[in-house]
């Protein structure tokens, strides 16, 4: 029932807040009370990237490492398992910039009204001779190729300048 839900909501909480006892008391009343293990391991590859993200990249590994654990040997054994990634999590330092960045980006999608912009002719694939003479490819720069970083536009010409990261762009 709803129970279900707070203590869910009660793990994720106390990860997010670093407390490492409150996260195994959260995690270990779910597993006694029958909850399925791999639920709450996919709840932890979530919070790995929403949570932690780029704080700690390793975060993610350990959250799908610990998932198919469980998957291989599921409770009783894989308890441990999941007590070491919330372990880990709630000691782990915390990042939102990349889930912020990505609802920006959404939120530009959803309030841009008409047509969405074109992919910008050098950033297009040529497999074919009409695509190469419609200018598919044109004066893209394969960035491997080069000892220094090139510049080059990437966005749409109505989105250059834009930083997801920083701004909401509409």
């Amino acid at each position: 029932g709803e129970e279900h839900y707070n203590c869910i909501s009660a793990l994720h909480k106390s990860m997010r807040g670093s407390d490492e006892n409150a996260s195994l008391y959260w995690l270990a009343r779910m597993l006694e009370g029958g909850e399925d293990p791999l639920y709450v391991a996919r709840r932890l590859v979530r919070f790995a990237s929403e949570d932690i993200g780029l704080a700690d990249p390793l975060a993610l590994t350990q959250a799908v490492a610990a998932y198919q654990g469980c998957h291989f040997i599921g409770m009783p054994e894989c308890e441990v398992i999941l007590a070491q990634c919330v372990v880990y999590f709630a000691r782990a330092p915390k990042s939102i910039e990349v889930y912020r960045a990505y609802g920006n980006v959404k939120e530009c999608l959803r309030m841009h009204t008409g047509p969405l912009p074109p992919v910008p002719l050098h950033l297009r694939n040529a497999p074919t001779r009409l695509m190469k003479n419609l200018g598919y490819g044109k004066g893209y720069k394969y960035n491997p190729m080069y000892k220094e970083p090139v510049q080059q536009d990437y966005l749409p010409e109505e989105l250059k300048g834009t930083d997801f990261f920083k701004e909401r762009k509409t």
